[in-house]
């Protein structure tokens, strides 16, 4: 059966099958269901996502893959006729409870888009957004910190500290990803959520974007819409199936793609349909 780990490139091997961790899964997600006005977008979703780990979501176009991952940090609320059932938490904490801060969560839970979207600010004040209104700072000295920190952590530092004042969206497509995992990482988030990050990128730019990724990793949970699957090979632990608003299978990575258990999963990976 050809699989994207059979096709990798000489030299490249997939990521290690990680065992389950000990501790708790970060998100757990029960018998979640999305409605679009009357189209049943996500049916009796339920998928434990750990820490550590990045989980890739993956399915054909339309499949509900980025619905689900809009559920996580409620990104869906501002669309009109949106409705979600079920129950989601976040390290035990229910993140539909109505008494619950969406802006807070959003702190919790960053989102990175397909197409990198810099505020038109600064390079500086791109990353400085999100802990000026989140107060997380009491000096200009401390925010400063922030931002070096954030930018070095998106492996970005070294090319833009000479030029911090100039505006985000003057650097290159990959550089502005990375502008946008700054920003995302600066306010201490929980939860990284990915909707097909490297999409709009040259395969540069997106070797260093799944470089980024695993090192990331270590500190927060990561999830990543792809619709590539040698990309979800190369990059997560874990993987999701979805077809048509049902999670078909989730698994490590390496079981998924190598010994698959529905018929459906099967013949998506080996590109019977897609």
């Amino acid at each position: 059966m050809e699989t994207p780990f059979s096709s990798a490139q000489p030299g490249t091997a997939p990521p290690p099958a990680v065992p389950l961790p000990n501790e708790p899964p970060s998100i757990v997600a029960r018998n979640v269901n999305v409605w679009y006005g009357d189209k049943h977008a996500i049916k009796n979703v339920s998928i434990d996502i750990y820490r550590r780990q990045v989980t890739a979501f993956i399915g054909p176009s339309g499949c509900g893959k980025s619905t689900f991952l809009r559920v996580l940090n409620r990104m869906n609320d501002i669309i009109e006729g949106c409705r979600v059932t079920g129950k989601i938490t976040l390290d035990g904490d229910d993140i539909y409870d109505p008494r619950l801060d969406v802006v807070q969560l959003r702190a919790r839970v960053g989102m990175v888009f397909q197409k990198p979207n810099p505020f038109p600010k600064s390079i500086y004040d791109n990353v400085a957004y999100g802990p000026r209104i989140h107060g997380l700072t009491r000096s200009k000295k401390e925010l400063d910190e922030i931002v070096e920190k954030s930018l070095r952590r998106a492996a970005l530092w070294d090319e833009v500290k000479d030029r911090l004042d100039e505006p985000g969206t003057a650097l290159s497509g990959g550089q502005q990803q990375r502008l946008c995992i700054a920003r995302a990482i600066a306010v201490s988030p929980d939860v990284i959520l990915m909707d097909e990050p490297c999409s709009a990128l040259d395969p540069i730019a997106t070797a260093k974007i799944e470089e980024l990724m695993d090192e990331l990793r270590q500190d927060y949970t990561i999830i990543i819409v792809t619709h590539s699957m040698q990309q979800a090979a190369r990059v997560s632990q874990r993987t999701a199936f979805f077809h048509l608003g049902d999670l078909v299978e989730v698994g490590s990575t390496e079981q998924i793609f190598t010994r698959p258990q529905d018929r459906r999963t099967q013949d998506y990976i080996t590109g019977r349909f897609g």
